[in-house]
């Protein structure tokens, strides 16, 4: 039996001691480490776990030389607030962190000149790849890039059906946002949400109204996105539909104003009138009073997702095409009570 050696003190670990200790050939640990091969998940683990008990950290630099890789990829957003950005640059950063990929974030602030600057920027530093995001789910122009570097979409997806984008299931979470206040017994329904003129509000809105059918108290509000728009959207409603018992709205924000407004008018949350919200803006949904039941987006999976997708393109097997990731009813007190 021979005793497994340990580098000396002081001396940086190699990647043949991580190799060493996890049992596998350097080449094979080399492959774990980087996210590349055709490796069990087990052994992947394995020599993850070596690595990090050794305190072994890869040598980007070389391993860029003799792969001709960057081991970075931009992530260009136009959420300056980091709401919609931030979750998706987590959730990225989780899986690609996974192959010692380096996430590097530019907030181009709506502003095309500036976002040209930055890719000009993140191309000149040869990342590998580049996911693009924003606060918005409007499809949008896509970005010119060489074709050796691939761009995934996530959340705000590219105009041109043949590149990677994934989308949330608005439709699909609006409906079920309904049919819970359906569910819950509440027949006259009414639905307040953002502007006319945005994509969201309007996927959401339509949605909403076809689950509701008949139990649809007349015409959709439109608004902007504030609490402000949700308390005066209440007063509209108790004055033109005071027999309301169910509000589904196109946002957090404006749901929280909807309570705010119920509850001055004397209306109690949910006892006398259910209100769902739309985003699970977690700053928002836990601080309304009562806190909000919403659908939430599942922006880090969706960050995920697009980290895999990436890598996969990276490796020479792009998916091209619109994925759609389902979103899910978060039940709180607005619509169940305490």
């Amino acid at each position: 039996m021979t005793e497994t050696s340990v580098p000396a003190v002081n001396t940086p670990p190699r990647i043949v001691d991580v190799a060493a200790l996890a049992g596998v050939s350097p080449g094979t640990a080399s492959k774990a480490l980087n996210g590349t091969g055709q490796l069990r998940a087990e052994t992947r683990e394995r020599v993850r776990r070596a690595a990090e008990q050794l305190g072994f950290t890869p040598d980007s630099l070389g391993r860029g030389l003799s792969s001709g890789r960057s081991y970075t990829v931009g992530l260009i957003t136009t959420d300056s607030f980091g709401r919609f950005s931030i979750p998706v640059m987590l959730g990225a950063e989780n899986t690609l962190g996974a192959g010692e990929m380096v996430v590097l974030l530019c907030d181009s602030r709506d502003d095309p000149l500036r976002e040209q600057h930055y890719l000009r920027t993140l191309l000149a530093r040869r990342v590998d790849g580049i996911i693009v995001t924003g606060r918005r789910t409007e499809p949008r122009p896509p970005v010119a890039t060489p074709g050796h570097v691939p761009v995934v979409y996530a959340f705000t997806p590219s105009q041109d059906p043949a590149d990677t984008s994934l989308v949330v299931d608005q439709a699909g979470g609006a409906a079920a946002a309904v049919r819970h206040v359906l569910d819950l017994g509440r027949r006259r329904v009414a639905h307040v949400t953002g502007p006319a003129d945005h994509h969201a509000a309007v996927v959401r809105r339509d949605a909403a109204v076809a689950e509701a059918g008949g139990h649809l108290l007349g015409e959709p509000l439109h608004g902007d996105w504030s609490e402000r728009w949700g308390r005066l959207a209440a007063e509209l409603l108790l004055r033109r539909h005071p027999e309301v018992d169910a509000v589904t709205c196109g946002s957090d924000q404006i749901a929280r104003g909807v309570c705010d407004g119920l509850r001055d008018a004397g209306r109690r949350v949910p006892e006398d009138v259910a209100v769902v919200g739309f985003d699970d803006w977690d700053v928002i949904a836990l601080a309304s009073r009562p806190p909000l039941t919403t659908v939430a987006l599942g922006l880090e999976a969706m960050g995920r997702r697009a980290g895999e997708l990436l890598l996969d393109a990276v490796a020479g097997n792009r998916v091209a095409g619109t994925t759609t990731m389902p979103t899910r009813l978060v039940v709180r007190a607005s619509t169940v009570g305490v």
